[in-house]
């Protein structure tokens, strides 16, 4: 699974930040990290240098493997909050998506019991 940080002109994308973004998004996808190609991360200050609550963004996008992209966004005080918001949706997302795959194959449904 590969994982690309991007930041734009206002966020310093120096690498402990993206050392501590590969390490939130592997903590939180890592067991479907079979089925996903890669992953980009974007994050953004909304208000360019202005302060203000809630202007640091925090997209992720996820590659599947034969699949549509997934993607998530979370805003939030600071950037490392939006990481950890954005992990938790996506972690929730790819839950019930990927996670719908696997369990549907090879498990026991009610139509293999005889009626009483």
């Amino acid at each position: 699974m590969q994982i690309q940080v991007n930041t734009d002109d206002n966020i310093t994308g120096d690498e402990s930040l993206s050392s501590y973004v590969e390490g939130e998004v592997s903590r939180a996808i890592g067991r479907f990290e079979d089925r996903i190609t890669r992953v980009e991360v974007h994050l953004g200050d909304e208000n360019a240098g202005k302060s203000g609550a809630h202007d640091k963004r925090c997209l992720i996008e996820v590659r599947p493997a034969r699949r549509d992209p997934i993607a998530v966004t979370e805003y939030a005080a600071t950037v490392r909050a939006a990481v950890t918001g954005a992990t938790k949706k996506l972690r929730k997302l790819l839950d019930s998506s990927l996670g719908r795959d696997a369990d549907h194959k090879g498990g026991e449904t009610i139509r293999q019991f005889a009626p009483d």
